[in-house]
């Protein structure tokens, strides 16, 4: 198994510093990665972006994340992601990375995603350029998360996790209003994962939604926004695929300090 903790909309400012660093320096413990779905700071500043790193720097776990919308407030993503970079977190934008866990390849594709609503709401690429323009941005983030997905298959990951800020499905968005769905998320990110295949969906973003998801391929996803989990993290129990690519089955979950399986 590989114990995968994930957490998003943290939304740390200069005075969060320290508030989530006793829960993280448990993770070694509990779990082989950290996983950071987004919106880390209120603004988007390198000063709150360098609050987050305080907190997860030498964690004794691999952390990986991407960006949310917060973290693009300021037009500093560039500053935000570099200020993470230095403490050692990897952070995605359509591309993939590949983490040696215990001997296991476990491979996390990751994009911020975008908008535009689910199958039968949705916007589409008609009309004004600005609205055309809103939903190919969403595709390409959508198509860059397929590439990295489908790339992480052939460097023969025995786990891999699909990293967004944006819901890949309604099931997740449960809880929050209809009339904004289409800014939550995208059913692009969801034909993305299901096309390239993966074992897990993490996302952030919708703080008023629900945990727990799955695509029209069943693909487990999972709202990992702090508002939803009312905790520093939830950890995810996954199974290593087969060697010769069987499904190894739907694995356990936990809440971080509980047993698997509880849920």
């Amino acid at each position: 198994m590989i114990r995968v903790a994930a957490v998003g909309d943290i939304h740390l400012g200069p005075d969060g510093a320290g508030t989530l660093r006793p829960a993280f320096d448990t993770l070694s413990e509990r779990a082989d990665l950290l996983l950071l779905a987004g919106d880390l700071t209120r603004h988007g500043t390198v000063e709150e972006a360098e609050v987050v790193a305080g907190e997860v720097a030498g964690l004794g776990v691999p952390v990986v994340a991407v960006l949310g919308n917060h973290d693009y407030q300021s037009d500093q993503e560039a500053g935000v992601a570099a200020a993470l970079d230095r403490v050692g977190v990897t952070v995605l934008e359509k591309e993939g990375t590949v983490l040696d866990i215990g001997g296991v390849r476990v491979g996390v594709a990751g994009t911020k995603g975008f908008g535009g609503g689910f199958a039968g709401r949705s916007g589409g690429e008609f009309g004004e350029p600005e609205m055309k323009e809103f939903i190919r941005y969403t595709r390409r983030c959508a198509d860059g998360l397929r590439d990295a997905l489908e790339k992480l298959a052939e460097a023969g990951c025995a786990v891999r996790i699909a990293l967004t800020h944006y819901s890949p499905v309604p099931d997740t968005l449960a809880g929050e209003p209809l009339e904004i769905y289409p800014f939550l998320g995208s059913y692009l990110l969801a034909e993305a994962v299901d096309a390239a295949g993966a074992d897990l969906a993490v996302h952030g973003h919708a703080h008023m939604g629900a945990e727990h998801g799955m695509t029209s391929e069943g693909v487990r996803v999972r709202n990992v926004a702090q508002p939803v989990l009312g905790q520093a993290f939830a950890v995810y129990h996954l199974p290593v695929r087969a060697s010769d690519g069987a499904d190894p089955g739907a694995g356990t979950e936990a809440v971080a300090g509980r047993p698997a399986g509880v849920r």
